[in-house]
């Protein structure tokens, strides 16, 4: 499989230079939401949203790529949500230090999940650290922190903002989420509304090491619209992709096996999410 060279990923840009710029963070939320609403209208869900599947183009930083789809699911096969069920068997799935309370008990990931994890990222991203992070060799334990963290919300987020640091967007953006039913369609554009409340230019995603500086200059925002897909009633547990990459809006390629197959509209050329906001397709 020949695929486009990718650039660097966030993980690495974290660990050389520490926790990101507010308006940095709150710019890949944005376009993490656009990506994800773009492979949610097409029945399947990421599951594993983090820094480390976050990568910069590599001759085009102006772009952002979400890469692995070792977790994802199609959680509405032609229009079919599937149904809450915990199975105690499959808990803790995921990232533990992201993984939404879903994958903690073991139910299949649906779109909540997906802005769940998102929520965390942010919050790891802006604060550089989560409440839980001493304690990640216990799954429970770690489920019970994020319990926590959400049945306290906006105080235990805006408390947990350094000093100087405002955490009000990621505590009312977990809000929202937390509020969605397990087959509910996220209101993408009203969570980026949250996250930019004034629709203001939020300069452009800069991360800087002592190497280099990556300056990742916006493109023209363009409101990203979806093909619709309605709700249905809900069913059981995973099907998974290989880890492979795709960037922007796209799916990932197509699995031998016919239930993992995503839509046709899943093979079309890779989508390229830009920092501005725009969405186009080769």
């Amino acid at each position: 499989m020949v695929m486009e060279r990718l650039g660097i990923d966030l993980q690495k840009l974290s660990d050389k230079n520490g926790v990101f710029k507010k308006s940095t963070v709150l710019q890949l939320g944005i376009r993490v939401l656009d990506i994800l609403e773009y492979i949610h209208e097409n029945e399947y869900v990421h599951g594993d949203i983090k820094a480390a599947n976050l990568l910069l183009g590599y001759t085009n930083p102006d772009r952002v790529y979400l890469a692995d789809y070792g977790l994802s699911y199609r959680y509405c096969p032609n229009g079919n949500h599937k149904q809450y069920q915990e199975n105690p068997r499959k808990g803790h799935n995921g990232t533990i230090e992201f993984t939404s309370l879903d994958a903690h008990r073991g139910v299949a990931p649906s779109r909540r999940s997906d802005v769940e994890i998102l929520g965390y990222c942010m919050l790891h991203w802006l604060c550089g650290k989560l409440p839980w992070d001493k304690i990640l060799d216990d799954p429970v334990a770690v489920q019970t922190a994020k319990t926590n963290l959400l049945d306290e919300l906006p105080e235990s987020v805006l408390t947990w903002a350094p000093p100087g640091t405002s955490c009000r967007e990621l505590a009312q953006f977990l809000m929202c989420v937390h509020n969605l039913a397990y087959d509910e369609k996220p209101d993408y554009q009203k969570l980026k509304k949250i996250l930019n409340p004034d629709g203001v230019y939020l300069g452009p995603l800069e991360f800087s090491t002592e190497a280099y500086t990556v300056h990742v200059h916006p493109t023209t925002c363009q409101k990203v619209d979806s093909p619709k897909v309605t709700p249905k009633a809900a069913n059981d547990l995973p099907e998974k992709f290989p880890k492979n990459v795709f960037h922007g809006a796209s799916a990932p390629p197509r699995m031998e096996h016919e239930e993992r197959q995503p839509r046709a509209v899943l093979s079309r050329a890779a989508a390229r999410v830009r920092v501005g906001g725009t969405v186009s397709l080769r």
